[in-house]
């Protein structure tokens, strides 16, 4: 018998029942027990709800309301005992905490307690949240073998778990009934686990409320003591004041900066640290402050501890509560005394900077953003005979020259409109009534945000210096001449020459040049010499002319220069640097011979090779293509005819019938044939790699993308990209491969930068793609933009008449292969690969010649029968019932259409509006259904 069978009723329990009119004086049911018992158990959980209220206000730990309440639940359901689990507070794990009669040898099954589905009662209603009822240990599922056995040996046959969950749905324990033979609990039963459950919801909501409470009243002392420090390690001297003024607060470094306690400062105590000269200037702001209520800030001077005096920034800004009245001052008071000791040094300096600015060698002004003159030099005033009180009202402008004077007020205008520095020579007059020349130099001063403030304008004497260019433009003169006489030899060269400065820029050019162009000599050094030299080659030359100026050795480059009569002949130019004596450039002469003639002759040959390289391309251009039925002709015609253009091509067409081989065809006779052609099996890659394998992705885009990756689009830039199996592709992408038709553009993976191609798109199925978008796998709007071009490559068993041709290329290139003479094939095996119908196409009949040569002795190819007898040939002519019916409809459909608009296809009462579809797709549709349109024109 288990420990819980064995346990005799208490008496205060027996007697207990007796009072609620449950059972006989001897302990046996009443005939009024289920009533009564349902009474007293509502009274009893009454009781045990207002106990552990009680408890909780006496500040009963968790633990004792809990174990009390379990005792209370013992007592009434006996011979069933109870348990609360509660949760961890990682929410992992359950722990038994109350039920004092709770076997102990399986307490350490449920300490702790894993939360899952299969794990016990307890484990499974946390889990659930919901109530779990266990009948029967013995057979439950929800209990695992190895706890099942402890479990009945301890007397736990039943078990009834109800989950304690707040309202919003947090599961914080569990309450359990244990009993000792197999049962449901009655009605009864559930009540009393119900009541159970909201009294531990109370005293664990209660004891985390209180635990909550002490934790927030920590937090706010231990904020308000951070507080304190902070106010008090502050690098400022802090107060607060009342509403009338008085003091009631100084922080810890105000206190010991004045040498004050907090009681000797308070109210108004404080001002004694002021300087006498201070003291009623900052009372009288004070008050002013206090009676308009705005912040405000005043220096003066604060006595310091040791008795030393420094000056002090006092800052006050008032706090208002909600009807915005004062209720607080606070205020700063920070130390200015080495700002003050600054300015003081300052003011000294500015003293001795104005000596050394009057001691300069020439006239320093200063001017503000506007231009007026603020600060003149004292050499200025005795150049001008002028005081500085005269020169505040005295024009400087009549001091100029007339001659200099618009040209000096135009670039101080510009100057000051533009914020550009100015240098410029003008003459100006001194008191003695003569004319000097001087170079003038003008620089802004800029504030943080690029604002002039002011101008800084020095100007220098350099009349001795123009007095010494005069003699030397004397001297010049003779150069000129000799420099005319060497000019004249040159225009009498018959060869293109030009002169150039050290930089490259065009000083002069001989008689030849102007004879060749037509321009007059005025014009070599405008913009209309530039106009001369084919436009093309200047855009491509100026770069390499610049960077062989630069390194300063000669060079040479053809280019193309237009005659006088307005065509172009091509020259070749050679520049030659003239050095000085230190080596050093000093000019360039560059020099054009024509060679015209020859370039021609150059391009004739080019244009000779092209040909003859279209000519090879031409032949070359189908190598891979063998045969000559009508059917494949009829495809190579439609390649020739798309290959020079950039239009979208879809070629459809049973598997191994050599799609690829088509595609690259169109490549190769197209403009792109130099530029890469690149190959996707949409039906190879993962649907969740595709789009990463067009288009790219970002570093970081997904897990495993450790770098940035470029796709297939941007590979195929400038070139062409084949979609093979287009019809596999997911539905995702295919919006996506919309867009690059539509806009050509496209975002990797991850990427927010929009990438332009230049791509053409070549896409195959195998797939019906008009069942496809009837299916709803395929977009009809994606169909359209790839159809632009179609070609349907014909099966095999189409084009019987080319299978001895293409048996003959696979021997010959399998033999080859596989180093064998073969010479022959076996007549029989003619006629049988002709009879044969090729399910696999060209590529089953590849795989079948590559098998014969490999197996072949001799010198002559043969074909096992039974190779070709065990392949299922495919039906692709049999449509399926979902395809005949969709047909059926779509026939229906236009030919409704058809007869509401009298046979007419195009227009806005035509049946392509009525059916929403464009024209060219509803001819497209009446061809391929065989629909005789004509009969619904009507007779009038």
């Amino acid at each position: 018998m288990s420990s819980a069978e064995s346990r005799p009723e208490p008496e205060d329990k027996i007697q207990l029942r007796y009072t609620a009119g449950l059972a006989q004086p001897d302990g046996s049911a009443s005939k009024e027990a289920p009533n009564a018992r349902i009474a007293l158990q509502a009274e009893s959980l009454l009781a045990a709800k207002k106990r552990t209220l009680e408890m909780i206000a006496d500040g009963a730990s968790l633990n004792e309301i809990l174990n009390d309440l379990c005792s209370s639940i013992d007592v009434e359901a006996s011979p069933v005992i109870s348990s609360v689990l509660l949760m961890d507070p990682d929410g992992g794990r359950l722990w038994h905490t109350a039920g004092t009669l709770v076997p102990v040898d399986w307490l350490p099954v449920i300490s702790p307690l894993a939360i899952a589905p299969h794990a016990g009662s307890c484990g499974a209603a946390a889990f659930l949240k919901e109530r779990v009822i266990v009948a029967d240990v013995a057979t439950d599922i929800n209990w695992l073998d190895e706890y099942r056995d402890l479990a009945i040996k301890n007397g736990i046959r039943a078990a009834w778990s109800e989950p304690i969950v707040t309202k919003d749905g947090e599961v914080l324990g569990t309450f359990a009934l244990y009993s000792s033979e197999p049962r449901i609990p009655t009605d009864t039963e559930i009540e009393l686990i119900e009541g159970a459950g909201d009294i531990a919801l109370i005293a664990i909501e209660r004891q985390r409320s209180h635990q909550a409470l002490e934790e927030a009243l920590v937090e706010i002392k231990n904020s308000e003591t951070k507080l304190r420090t902070i106010i008090d390690t502050i690098p400022a001297l802090a107060w607060s004041a009342r509403p009338d003024g008085s003091a009631e607060f100084f922080n810890q470094r105000w206190l010991d900066y004045a040498g004050l306690t907090a009681e000797e400062a308070a109210d108004w105590g404080w001002t004694v640290a002021l300087h006498s000269e201070d003291r009623v200037r900052l009372m009288d702001y004070w008050l002013h402050l206090l009676a308009s209520g705005e912040a405000g800030e005043i220096e003066a001077r604060l006595r310091r501890f040791d008795g030393e005096y420094r000056w002090f920034l006092f800052r006050a800004s008032p706090l208002r509560n909600d009807s915005g009245k004062v209720v607080k001052w606070y205020g700063t008071n920070t130390d200015l005394e080495e700002r003050k000791r600054a300015e003081d040094s300052l003011r000294s300096n500015e003293q001795s900077l104005r000596l050394i600015v009057d001691s300069i060698p020439g006239f320093v002004s200063i001017m503000n953003a506007a231009g007026k003159v603020e600060l003149q030099n004292r050499q200025i005033l005795e150049y001008t005979g002028k005081s500085a009180e005269e020169m505040k009202n005295w024009d400087t402008s009549d001091a100029i020259h007339p001659d200099d004077l618009p040209r000096v007020i135009d670039a101080w205008r510009r100057a000051i409109e533009t914020g550009e520095p100015i240098e410029l020579e003008h003459r100006s007059r001194g008191v003695d009534g003569v004319y000097r020349w001087f170079h003038a130099r003008g620089r802004p001063q800029r504030d943080t945000e690029g604002r002039i403030v002011r101008w800084y304008n020095l100007v220098t004497d350099i009349d001795e210096r123009k007095r010494a260019e005069g003699e030397l433009g004397k001297a010049f003169e003779k150069i000129a001449k000799s420099e005319a006489e060497l000019r004249t030899i040159i225009d009498a060269i018959p060869q293109l020459i030009v002169a150039l400065g050290a930089d490259g820029k065009l000083l002069s050019a001989n008689q030849a040049i102007l004879e060749y162009t037509g321009l007059a000599k005025e014009d070599v050094k405008s913009e209309r010499f530039g106009e001369v030299f084919h436009s093309g080659d200047s855009e491509r030359l100026r770069e390499q002319r610049e960077a062989a100026i630069s390194r300063g050795v000669p060079f040479a480059y053809e280019r193309r220069v237009r005659r006088k009569e307005g065509h172009f002949r091509w020259f070749l130019v050679q520049y030659n640097p003239l050095r000085d004596d230190r080596g050093a450039v000093i000019r360039w002469y560059a020099t054009g011979t024509d060679i015209d003639d020859r370039k021609q002759a150059e391009e004739r040959t080019r244009q000779e090779n092209v040909a003859l390289r279209e000519q090879i391309d031409q032949v070359l251009m189908f190598d891979e293509i063998v045969g000559s039925s009508p059917a494949l002709k009829t495809v190579l015609s439609s390649i020739v005819k798309v290959a020079p253009t950039d239009s979208t091509v879809l070629i459809t067409g049973e598997t191994g019938t050599g799609k690829e081989l088509i595609a690259r065809a169109i490549h190769k006779g197209s403009q792109r044939a130099g530029q890469a052609f690149i190959t996707v099996n949409c039906a190879s890659i993962p649907s969740s790699l595709i789009a990463s394998e067009l288009f790219g992705h970002e570093k970081g885009a997904f897990t495993g993308a450790l770098q940035r990756r470029q796709g297939r689009f941007e590979l195929a830039h400038s070139g062409t990209i084949f979609l093979d199996e287009i019809g596999e592709l997911p539905w995702e992408t295919q919006i996506a491969l919309l867009r690059v038709l539509q806009e050509r553009q496209f975002e990797r993976v991850g990427g927010t930068r929009v990438i332009p191609i230049d791509v053409r798109i070549i896409a195959a199925t195998n797939r019906d793609l008009t069942a496809a978008i009837a299916s709803g796998t395929f977009r009809a709007d994606l169909f359209y933009r790839l159809n632009v071009f179609p070609i349907q490559v014909p099966p095999l068993r189409n084009r019987k008449e080319d299978i001895p041709m293409l048996v003959e290329y696979f021997v010959k290139r399998y033999a080859e292969k596989a180093r064998k003479q073969i010479n022959k094939i076996d007549k029989n095996t003619l006629k049988l690969c002709e009879s044969y119908p090729w399910p696999g196409n060209i590529r089953e009949l590849q795989n079948i010649v590559e098998r014969s040569v490999i197996l072949c002795s001799g010198d002559t190819l043969w074909v096992d029968p039974a190779w070709l007898s065990s392949q299922e040939p495919s039906q692709p002519e049999i449509l399926g019932p979902l395809t005949e019916i969709l047909r059926g409809q779509e026939k229906e459909m236009i030919e409704a259409a058809l007869a509401e608009s009298n046979g007419k296809v195009a227009g806005p009462d035509g049946a392509a509006a009525k059916l929403g579809i464009p024209r060219s797709t509803l001819d497209g549709k009446i061809k391929q259904l065989k629909i005789k349109k004509y009969k619904f024109i009507s007779e009038t």
